[in-house]
Formats: structure tokens, C-alpha cells, sequence
């Protein structure tokens, strides 16, 4: 987006958040029916965006139902908050949303935006946590009608996907799914919690967040209210595991740039010029890896 755009005069009578204020209501019960039902997919009247769908449409609505001129918004794409997604999303909300303050800071925001990652600093019960989805429903894997993927949704009927995971365990001896990892929310119902990657569900369980899901090319959305169940979907006898970023050798990356090794790491691969490759591990989320470099810059000076 460009930042020097301004809306035309005669477009300039946008309600604040772009959304109509009928849209937004909508939403905001759809939101409430949600958190009422824990990991229900709630049909909604996903609007037409400037965006196309399958770019955040789904969160961005929810985002723009929710947010006032008080809060503090968080946008980040993949953990970074400078990736083309985050920085488009962020302006976009930063022209309708007049008065609205954003930030890179986890502990500074009261709305978090996120396409793919959930932030590694600890939430808040003071925070709501948004995430972008492209499939909502875990079960469109195996049953393709959606009148029946509901009936098995409300009968709590997820053996075929079970037998699904059962069949990567044949295999390839493990679950093979690295991201949108089936996740049973208080109980019951099986969602898709967006693709974020398996490291990241067990942070969905008993947050003090309230964590939400849009989905506006699927009109969906759903919920997993604060200290909620959130248990990835597992046999007794092959217990989840999440990424743990080990060498041949059994060892740990640590991070390139500030030498965390507790946190989820990307793999980069640059040529080294002499027709070879380097490769190096860095911090997904870039607050974190900031705060990171900033805390040992500081016991550095303490120490001088």
C-alpha cells in the first residue's frame, strides 16, 4: 500500500474501521456465539475488502469489528512485523482507523493480527490474539460436503480423521503434518488452528488470551476462549511432538542474530559466493529476537 495515499473526498465519509457499523455488530455476534461455543466455526457475512481474498480478509474484519480508538495494534506476518502482509494490513488499518496507535512491541499491544505464528512472548489476559486462516475445517481433508462435515462436527465424529493420521504413522513411522495440526478444543470440536506450525499449538492450550480465528474467503469464524482445552489431536501410544531444531548431532540451533536456542527458528540458506551454500537459523518472530539482542546488549553495559 502506499503510504502517502489519502482516501478521495467523496469516499472520505468511511465509517471508522472501514466496515459499516451493521457489518461490524454482525461480526461482534458472531464473535460472542463463537467464544459461547468453543471451536464452533460460526457462519458469518464475510465483506467485500480492497484486498483479495486469501490475503487476511477474514482476520482483518474481525480486527476491524473489534478495535477502538484506545487499543494498540500488533501486525505480524510469519512473526515478522516488516513482511509485506503485516506492513499492507498495518497501514490499511492505520487509514481507517483513525486515532489508533500500532506497534511492533508484544507487550505494548492490546490487538495482535497474525498470519502463521503465534508471538513466543507470554499473552495477556489483557490481549486478544487474531488469527488469519485460509480452511478453517480439519475435516474437508477427508470429507469433501460440508453438510456432512457438519454432522460429524456436532456428533464429535473424527475417526476418519484419525484413520488419516493413522496412515501417516504407517507410513512414515510419525504424523507428518507441520503446520494446521487438528487441535480439539474443550473436548469436543476439531479445529484448524490456522497455519500455524505445530510448535505453536500447545501455546492455544489454557492461554489467558482470548485467541480468534477468521476465515473470509470460508465466512467462518471461531474461537478458543482464555484457559480453554486445547489439545492436539494424538494416539496414547504416539505422543505429539513439536519442531525442536536439532542438528545430525543432536544439538539445538541457536539464533544467528541473538543466540536464542528456546525459540522457533527460520532456516536461511545464502549462497556464499563461491558457488556453495550457508546455512544459518534466525528467530521467526522479530520482536522477540529484538528483545533478545536488546536484553544482552544491556547485561553487556551491567558487566562493564
Amino acid at each position: 500500500m502506499n503510504p502517502g495515499y489519502e482516501l478521495p473526498q467523496d469516499e472520505a465519509g468511511y465509517s471508522f474501521g472501514f466496515l459499516d457499523e451493521y457489518a461490524k455488530r454482525e461480526v461482534r455476534r458472531c464473535i460472542l456465539k463463537a467464544i459461547s461455543i468453543p471451536g464452533y466455526q460460526t457462519p458469518y457475512a464475510s465483506r467485500e475488502m480492497p484486498m483479495g481474498r486469501g490475503f487476511g480478509t477474514g482476520g482483518l474484519q474481525v480486527t476491524l469489528s473489534l478495535i477502538g480508538a484506545g487499543d494498540t495494534l500488533k501486525v505480524i506476518d510469519q512473526g515478522a512485523d516488516d513482511s509485506v502482509n503485516a506492513v499492507n494490513l498495518r497501514q490499511f488499518v492505520e487509514l481507517t482507523c483513525p486515532g489508533v496507535a500500532t506497534t511492533e512491541r508484544t507487550q505494548q499491544a492490546t490487538l495482535i493480527q497474525s498470519r502463521h505464528r503465534i508471538p513466543e512472548t507470554p499473552l495477556t489476559e489483557d490481549q486478544v490474539l487474531v488469527l488469519q486462516v485460509p480452511y478453517p475445517d480439519p475435516l474437508v481433508v477427508v470429507e469433501p460436503s460440508e453438510a456432512r462435515r457438519k454432522v460429524m462436527h456436532g456428533e464429535g465424529d473424527y475417526a476418519r480423521l484419525l484413520t488419516k493420521l493413522y496412515e501417516d504413522i504407517v507410513r512414515f513411522d510419525e504424523i507428518t503434518i507441520a503446520h494446521r495440526y487438528p487441535t480439539r478444543i474443550a473436548g469436543h470440536y476439531v479445529i484448524d488452528p490456522s497455519p500455524i506450525p505445530r510448535y505453536d499449538v500447545p501455546r492455544l492450550h489454557q492461554s489467558r488470551a482470548l485467541v480468534l480465528l477468521g476465515a473470509g474467503r470460508e465466512k467462518k469464524i471461531y474461537a478458543v476462549p482464555p484457559y480453554t482445552r486445547a489439545e492436539p489431536l494424538v494416539f496414547e501410544d504416539v505422543p505429539f511432538r513439536v519442531e525442536d531444531f536439532s542438528d545430525a548431532q543432536g544439538r539445538r540451533h541457536a539464533c544467528a542474530r541473538c543466540g536464542s536456542s528456546s525459540s522457533f527458528l527460520d532456516q536461511i540458506i545464502r549462497s556464499d559466493g563461491r558457488g556453495g551454500e550457508h546455512t544459518s537459523w534466525q528467530c521467526s518472530d522479530s520482536d522477540y529476537c529484538d528483545q533478545q539482542l536488546a536484553a544482552h546488549a544491556g547485561a553487556a553495559e551491567t558487566l562493564a
